[in-house]
C-alpha cells in the first residue's frame, strides 16, 4: 500500500484551477500516492458525504493530502491545500448551501488537520487571520505552470481561432469561469467605453463556460456591447494558442487565491492587464499592468494603451516570460511532497 492517500474527488470536475492543481502534483506522486475516489463521479452534497463518511476508513494508516479546499474532519493525519478563502471572505457570490457548507467545513478543517498548504502568501495570511491558526502550520507552495504554455506557431493560432470561429482581426482575451468574481460586468462596461478608441477590427474574446448553478450566482451577459465573443469553455490543448494569439489577457478579477490565468498568458509571451488587489501584484509582479478593478477608467485606459503601444506590448511579453520561468509544477510537486513525508 502506498504510504499517501490523495483525495481524488477532483476526477469528477472539469479541470478548471483548482482541478488543474490537483492534476498536475497528483501526477508526480504516482510512486508515493495512491489516488482514492469513489467509484462513480460523485458531486455535490453526495460527494461532501464520501469524503466525510467513506474516504477516512479507506485512507486510514496513511497520511491523506486533500488538494482542493476541502476534506474529512475526521482525518487528523491530513494536510490540506486551501487555495483561497472565497466562500467565507465574499459568500454572496456563491449559493446559500454552498457557501454555508464551507462556512462550516473550512474553520475546523484549518483546526482538526496536521498541516495546510497555501498557493499564494496572501491566502496564508487570510488562513491565519480568519481561522487564527499558528502562522507555522501554513506552508505556502505556489503553484506551477505547464510546459504547453509557451509562445505558440501561427499555424496552431490560427488553426485556434478556426475551431473556436472567432471573429476576423486582432483581439484582447479573457479567461475564466463566468462568475461573479471574475469582474465580468464592470470589464463588458469598460469595453464599451473603450472600443469605440480601438483600430477597427479589434475584439473582446471571453473564453469560460458559466459555473455551475448550484454553485454560483447568476452573471447576465445578455446585451453584450460591440465586438465581443463568447468562445464557451476552452480545453486545456487550446489555451497556449488562444493566448499566444491575443494582444493581451484581461483580468480584472476581484479575489484570487492566486490566480492560473495572468500566469499562463505571460509563459505565451501574452502581454496581461490584471486587478492590484488579493494575490494578482504578488503573482504577476512588475510583469504586468496592474489596474483597480472597480475603476472602469483604468481598466479601459489600460487596454488602449495596450492596444496603441506596440513597445509596450513587447516590454510586457518580455518580462512576462521571465517572471513565468519561476513556476514550476515539479518544484510545487516536490515541495508538497516534503510537507506529506513529513507526516509519514
Amino acid at each position: 500500500m502506498k504510504p499517501i492517500a490523495v483525495n481524488a474527488r477532483f476526477y469528477a470536475h472539469r479541470p478548471t484551477g483548482m482541478q488543474r492543481y490537483a492534476l498536475e502534483l497528483a501526477s508526480r506522486f504516482s510512486d508515493l500516492a495512491e489516488s482514492v475516489r469513489p467509484a462513480t463521479p460523485l458531486t455535490g452534497m453526495a460527494g461532501h458525504f464520501w469524503e466525510q463518511i467513506c474516504l477516512p476508513a479507506a485512507a486510514r494508516g496513511r497520511v491523506l493530502w486533500s488538494p482542493n479546499n476541502t476534506g474529512p474532519i475526521a482525518t487528523y493525519r491530513q494536510v490540506c491545500t486551501f487555495h483561497d478563502l472565497i466562500p467565507l471572505d465574499n459568500p454572496e457570490w456563491f449559493s446559500p448551501r454552498f457557501s454555508a457548507w464551507y462556512g462550516w467545513l473550512m474553520p475546523r478543517l484549518a483546526h482538526q488537520v496536521a498541516h495546510l498548504i497555501a498557493v499564494s502568501e496572501f491566502t496564508r495570511r487570510r488562513i491565519v487571520e480568519r481561522f487564527g491558526v499558528r502562522p507555522g502550520k501554513v506552508t505556502v507552495i505556489p503553484n506551477g505552470i505547464d510546459v504547453r504554455f509557451s509562445p505558440r506557431p501561427m499555424e496552431e493560432i490560427v488553426a485556434a481561432r478556426e475551431g473556436l470561429a472567432l471573429p476576423e482581426g486582432q483581439y484582447f482575451l479573457f479567461v475564466g469561469s463566468l462568475e461573479p468574481r471574475k469582474n465580468l460586468r464592470r470589464l463588458l462596461s469598460a469595453w464599451e467605453r473603450v472600443q469605440r478608441q480601438l483600430p477597427d477590427g479589434t475584439w473582446l474574446v471571453i473564453a469560460g463556460a458559466k459555473g455551475r448553478s448550484q454553485v454560483f450566482s447568476q452573471v447576465p451577459v445578455e446585451q453584450l456591447p460591440p465586438r465581443v465573443h463568447l468562445t464557451g469553455y476552452v480545453s486545456d490543448d487550446t489555451l497556449p494558442a488562444l493566448y499566444s494569439g491575443a494582444l493581451a489577457l484581461v483580468y480584472p478579477s476581484l479575489y484570487e487565491g492566486f490566480g492560473l490565468p495572468p500566469l499562463e498568458a505571460m509563459a505565451c509571451g501574452t502581454p496581461v492587464i490584471t486587478s492590484n488587489t488579493t494575490s494578482l501584484p504578488e503573482v504577476a509582479g512588475d510583469a504586468a499592468i496592474l489596474v483597480d478593478p472597480l475603476d472602469l477608467d483604468q481598466i479601459g485606459s489600460a487596454i488602449a494603451r495596450v492596444a496603441t503601444d506596440s513597445g509596450l506590448r513587447t516590454d510586457l511579453s518580455r518580462r512576462g516570460v521571465a517572471r513565468a520561468a519561476n513556476y514550476s509544477w515539479d518544484v510545487a510537486a516536490k515541495a508538497t511532497l516534503q510537507v506529506l513525508e513529513s507526516y509519514m
